[in-house]
């Protein structure tokens, strides 16, 4: 029999999470109407596409985890739960109401979140204290970019990689896997069809 103060305790966790979901819809939905762009999709991604990019990085090794376009943070949980203790995980947008979103949503040290564009990646991978980064991915629609700005943030993704980092995008059309084969010379693929839509998954390596 359930005591009478377990059920309390998990019926105020289970309303702070459905508080918290609620908000982080609304924050996302206000974003995604202040720049429609630049917001790959109005539903955030599942958590089997989170689980399938992420699984393939050696995560006992990264130091330092580059994201662009986190939004409200959909994949935040999941890669503060693989990061190291003493990892570093750098979010990059360029909507102050997402990074203030993240800012007050996310209580730990390994997190910074910085206001600016992922083509400055060399400015923010520097100033966290980091010569290159291990892993980058890229949650930008780069099918709403302009190819040059596309090609320039791809190019200065490469150059800020460690060699035998990785390059990762999830995407809804193939400009993104296009830009990421033009530059890394390994290249792997696949597909999240439980996704809402599905969504072309690609991991760009950084090889000798």
């Amino acid at each position: 029999m359930n005591h009478p103060a377990n059920a309390a305790t998990a019926s105020r966790r289970s309303r702070k999470a459905a508080t918290g979901f609620a908000r982080a819809a609304a924050v996302f939905f206000r974003g995604f109407l202040d720049h429609p762009r630049m917001v790959a999709s109005i539903v955030p991604s599942s958590r089997s596409t989170i689980n399938a990019l992420l699984e393939r990085l050696d995560w006992d090794s990264c130091r330092l985890f580059v994201e662009y376009g986190p939004g409200v943070g959909t994949f935040s949980a999941a890669i503060l739960e693989r990061l190291h203790p003493e990892g570093t995980y750098l979010a990059i947008d360029t909507n102050p109401r997402f990074i203030d979103f993240l800012e007050q949503s996310i209580d730990d040290k390994r997190f910074q979140a910085v206001l600016g564009s992922a083509a400055d990646v060399d400015v923010f991978i520097r100033a966290a204290g980091h010569e290159k980064a291990d892993y980058i991915l890229s949650g930008l629609p780069f099918s709403a970019l302009p190819d040059e700005q596309g090609r320039q943030i791809v190019d200065a993704s490469y150059r800020m990689l460690r060699e035998g980092g990785a390059f990762l995008t999830y995407q809804f059309r193939a400009t993104a896997r296009r830009l990421t084969a033009q530059r890394f010379g390994t290249v792997d693929t696949g597909l999240a069809l439980l996704n809402v839509p599905p969504c072309l998954l690609t991991w760009g390596w950084k090889v000798a």
